[in-house]
């Protein structure tokens, strides 16, 4: 049983982590022709294709893609539940896949931020990969940078970020108790 818990969450945790990041790279209005943003996109257009003729954006937010992430989250607590390892009701299955597409969201910022920390460290220049991690936590930083400007050449607004992060990671499980870690 744990072989297969372990497997349905790391595909369909991968798979979610690749339709956020196709939401976020279209938010940020990140560069489509990188390498990294292509296989996001190859990644998940033969699902979204079908969805998008269904489901228009909303005010630039591609809503099949964020239904797509929902619908992920929703399979993998289903199956989780027909396999007893979720202690939620069938019928709060897509409110708990709501909240695992949000946790899953923070998960993923946390990640491109430390990506983003480590590639200043070592990068001799721009990769693209870089560049694109760039374009995605700007946003987010320089409203942070603004208030707590470079210090000694440490940006300290990651850090900052990471705090904030994790502070909104224990408000989250303060609201939904242990459903939150559980997921």
């Amino acid at each position: 049983m744990n072989t297969a818990y372990y497997l349905i969450n790391t595909v369909f945790d991968l798979y979610l982590m690749v339709v956020l990041l196709r939401i976020w790279l279209q938010l940020a209005r990140a560069d489509f022709y990188n390498p990294f943003s292509q296989f996001v996109v190859k990644a998940t257009n033969p699902v979204l294709k079908p969805l998008r003729r269904l489901i228009p954006g909303f005010f630039g937010i591609d809503m099949a893609a964020v239904l797509l992430a929902l619908i992920v989250a929703t399979i993998k607590l289903a199956l989780f539940k027909a396999m007893n390892l979720l202690y939620a009701d069938w019928s709060t299955v897509v409110l708990v896949g709501l909240i695992t597409v949000l946790k899953k969201a923070g998960v993923m910022l946390f990640w491109i931020l430390i990506i983003r920390a480590l590639l200043s460290w070592v990068s001799q220049g721009r990769s693209q990969i870089e560049y694109v991690m760039y374009q995605l936590t700007e946003p987010l930083l320089a409203p942070l940078r603004r208030v707590i400007p470079p210090m000694g050449g440490l940006d300290l607004s990651i850090l900052v970020a990471f705090i904030a992060l994790q502070a909104l990671n224990w408000l989250m499980g303060d609201l939904f108790g242990p459903l939150w870690w559980q997921l």
